[in-house]
């Protein structure tokens, strides 16, 4: 999925931390074969949650890091740091 796909599933700004939770929730719930529907855009969104300060989004980010890939963790990162920005 290209970052534009993936920015595309983000909140427009000014979404709160429980909102952002709540849609990385939904896009890390585990479909087929255990794996995340969205692994990267359920960690960015858990990412910016965190950052606004949802303690619940530090544990989730941190157990979904762990079960991806690096390229996916520093993709992940990538499109919650242009989200931030306004790209």
């Amino acid at each position: 999925m290209s970052q534009a796909v993936l920015k595309a599933r983000l909140p427009a700004p000014g979404a709160s931390a429980d909102a952002l939770f709540q849609m990385g929730l939904k896009l890390s719930m585990h479909g087929e074969g255990g794996i995340a529907q969205d692994s990267r855009a359920a960690l960015a969104l858990f990412d910016l949650a965190a950052r606004f300060g949802s303690i619940e989004a530090k544990i989730y980010r941190r157990e979904l890091r762990e079960e991806m890939d690096p390229a996916d963790i520093v993709e992940a990162r990538k499109i919650a740091s242009d989200w931030l920005a306004g790209a």
